[in-house]
């Protein structure tokens, strides 16, 4: 997605409803075609899953086509709101996230949940905790009439720092919360989903050349983003239909630290925006791309790292889900507090 994309598609606005439709056709097709999600599942290839693999690709590819790391030069102008950005999402956003998820699945709902379903719940949250948003936060700019070219610098230094902190920081949240941690998978997974999209957008962004070939590009590969998440939460939900049949009231419980977590990160950053005097057309975005998440790559991971059918695959799902109405609502927030900052 470029930093001249237009205004949020239909498709992107009901998100939300689509992945909901896509979790309850994975469960019937779990239930009516257990041997196809079956199969699905077994086509790896050193805990990498060939199909989800594709359609994770699909999924982050398009979006790193949009990645321009020349705009990094453009941080000069305002690196206040640079700041904000970078020290939530990498030094208190993953950590609250392990925070609340230890507390909820540990604690909270312990006489819930079993403590090795907890365990699982816990890593994804933590994955989500630890990838920060790359591709819709320039939709959530968009709507609160943030500045393109610096929502587009923030997108790049994030990917920039993606690269070598993601797997170190997961590591070490794992490891805290007594999680076992495949680091050859980790790394392979960051390889996979992380590096070799981020190469593979730069050379086509220098193979098409100008800006408008650039951005008729990624129109045209924009709608298979979509496709390769609809398809994997519905294999996903296909592998764990029988357990969410069991037992419906998971999902909410997964969504509570979630929504603690994104309501929280949103004041933090949006709170000290406002008082480093950041204008709103950065401060909005660095607020919105510190409390969106990169879904798409703590998706990978977690299916990576503990297989389709984890709690922790399904933790990061869950994200999916409540992504798309809590931004939505966080940026009415800030269009209605735009006032308040300078221009």
């Amino acid at each position: 997605m470029s930093e001249t994309s237009g205004p949020m598609g239909r498709f992107e606005r009901f998100l939300t409803l689509w992945v909901a439709l896509a979790m309850i056709a994975g469960i019937v097709i779990g239930l009516l075609a257990p041997g196809l999600v079956t199969a699905i599942a077994a086509a790896e290839v050193a805990s990498i899953n060939l199909v989800v693999a594709v359609l994770i690709w699909a999924m982050v590819y398009p979006m790193m086509v949009g990645v321009d790391f020349t705009a990094v030069a453009g941080v000069a102008r305002q690196p206040r709101g640079l700041l904000v950005t970078l020290v939530v999402n990498w030094l208190v956003k993953p950590f609250t996230m392990a925070l609340l998820a230890v507390l909820f699945f540990e604690h909270v709902f312990a006489p819930w949940i079993a403590p090795e379903d907890a365990s699982q719940y816990i890593a994804g949250l933590i994955l989500l905790g630890a990838a920060p948003c790359t591709a819709m936060v320039f939709v959530w700019s968009q709507l609160t009439r943030g500045d393109a070219t610096y929502t587009l610098v923030q997108v790049s230094v994030n990917d920039l720092i993606m690269i070598v902190a993601f797997a170190p920081i997961v590591a070490f949240l794992l490891g805290v919360t007594e999680i076992t941690v495949p680091w050859e998978t980790l790394l392979l997974a960051t390889l996979l989903y992380v590096v070799l999209p981020l190469a593979a957008g730069l050379l086509t962004r220098r193979a098409l050349g100008t800006t408008a070939k650039i951005e008729a590009f990624s129109a045209r590969v924009k709608p298979w983003s979509m496709v390769g998440l609809i398809a994997t939460v519905a294999i996903l939900f296909g592998l764990q239909g029988n357990v969410i049949l069991a037992r419906p009231g998971l999902i909410a419980l997964i969504a509570v630290p979630i929504l603690i977590q994104s309501y929280g990160i949103f004041v933090l950053a949006y709170g000290a925006a406002y008082l480093l005097r950041v204008p709103h057309r950065i401060a909005a975005p660095c607020a919105l791309i510190g409390t969106s998440n990169f879904f798409e790559l703590a998706v990978a991971v977690a299916i990576s790292l503990f297989g389709l059918s984890s709690g922790a695959a399904l933790a990061t799902v869950v994200g999916v889900l409540v992504e798309v109405p809590v931004m939505l609502s966080l940026v009415a927030l800030a269009n209605r507090t735009r006032k308040r900052f300078p221009g």
